[in-house]
């Protein structure tokens, strides 16, 4: 049978493009404009089509190269029917066509398990060049993916679908194999042990966190706010009937400092309860949580309205909220509501790690322990107060360059320019 090549045709702006995806395998029968490769712009991604039909003898090019009209893709040998073989084929034309007419109804009912369909005809998941892209972005083999679509074609959200659902799987199976390590010996054997019930606000709040950490692509920016001047006029804070100093942790700078971040990128101060349905909820409320540090666990109360309040009262609010949540006082409702979450180590120690966000949230910022550090500044090293900063964000709502912008303009909140008008 005669041989031929199989070329890129005129793909117009497309020129020196890379392939990003090879559609067809060696040896396998080909139809004319079923799609061979997907190339890649910096607009777009196309599917280049086959211009004959045949079986594919080589495949010429590989992912990563660059193909501009003219270049070789694959060799195909063509199939070629013989007058013999058309004679025969119409003869029996009619009998195909009554034996198809026959099987419609049981084509028809596999058409509600697109897997099979796929298993029994050999077909290739159909998808848009545009949803194959995302595909790969989140590392997905979308012949995997069932499809929504009719016959099977797949979409944005079958893919979304299909990768929460790995996910949940993962977890699944991470449990089963922890359960079967624990099989293999008991703890007793090595020696004295002691079997506690874990507490019931960690038990609660532990599925919260796995799917925060399941469902969310968190990411994690790192950064030090110099607030030396802040400290300063914080230690210098006097009751104005007895003159002893006021008591007022760090924290409640904190709390104010950053509900002016939250009015100024409002994308910090949403929910995603309904990303699916790709919407997100924007608040104009200005609700902090603050992780509370208890012996039942981790709690999260609400702190209401933190921008309509001055320093002295958010930091009464946050005594009386960490009480009520050390005693299990807190009604439930505190719970929920928030903008954003602060949790801070800095009356622990440590500095910088990667809090967890609090779903339906979309940023947590995480406060180390602040120290003196030399910093050079003005043209000279100098003493200077650093406060480490920890933010982790939803990159699906926020980007690098925004969670950057957030944390410059938050610092600049914490520093000398601010330190007075946050006590307001």
């Amino acid at each position: 049978m005669p041989k031929k090549d199989i070329k890129v045709p005129n793909i117009g702006e497309f020129k020196n493009v890379e392939i990003v995806e090879i559609l067809v395998s060696k040896n396998q029968v080909i139809k004319k404009n079923d799609p061979l490769v997907t190339i890649e712009s910096d607009k777009s991604s196309v599917e280049i089509p086959s211009t004959d039909e045949g079986t594919i003898i080589s495949i010429n090019v590989r992912v990563g190269d660059k193909v501009s009209e003219g270049d070789k893709i694959l060799e195909i040998e063509e199939n070629i029917i013989t007058e013999e073989k058309k004679i025969s084929e119409e003869s029996n034309s009619e009998d195909i066509k009554k034996n198809f007419e026959k099987k419609i109804p049981e084509i028809e009912k596999k058409i509600d398990n697109d897997d099979q369909v796929i298993k029994d005809f050999n077909l290739k998941t159909s998808a848009s060049p545009k949803v194959r892209k995302f595909a790969r972005e989140l590392g997905v083999d979308v012949d995997k993916i069932s499809g929504s679509e009719r016959l099977g074609r797949v979409t944005e959200n079958d893919v979304k679908l299909f990768v929460s659902s790995k996910s949940s799987v993962i977890v699944k199976n991470e449990n089963l194999n922890e359960k079967k390590l624990k099989q293999e010996y008991l703890h007793s054997e090595f020696g004295e042990v002691e079997l506690k019930d874990i507490p019931r606000v960690k038990r609660l709040s532990s599925k919260y966190l796995i799917n925060s950490w399941s469902k969310i692509p968190h990411v994690t920016n790192h950064d030090e706010a110099d607030i030396t001047e802040l400290e300063e006029f914080r230690t210098s804070l006097k009751d104005i009937y007895s003159g002893e100093r006021k008591k007022i942790t760090p924290l409640a700078f904190i709390v104010k400092a950053l509900s002016a971040s939250l009015k100024k990128f409002p994308n910090f101060n949403c929910s995603i309860d309904q990303i699916d349905e790709g919407k997100m909820t924007i608040k104009k409320y200005f609700h902090v949580g603050i992780a509370v540090d208890t012996s039942h666990g981790l709690m999260v109360p609400k702190l209401r309205n933190v921008d309509n309040k001055n320093i002295s009262l958010i930091s009464l609010e946050l005594k009386k909220l960490s009480d009520q949540c050390k005693n299990l006082k807190i009604e439930r409702k505190e719970l929920f509501g928030g903008s954003m979450t602060v949790t801070s180590l800095g009356g622990i120690g440590g500095s910088f790690f990667t809090p967890i966000i609090n779903y339906p949230e979309v940023a947590i910022l995480g406060v180390g322990r602040s120290e003196k550090k030399q910093v050079y500044l003005d043209g000279r090293f100098v003493t200077r107060t650093m406060l480490p900063l920890s933010l982790s964000y939803d990159h699906r709502i926020i980007d690098g360059a925004e969670a950057a912008r957030f944390n410059k303009d938050l610092k600049e909140n914490l520093g000398k320019n601010f330190a007075y008008k946050l006590a307001v």
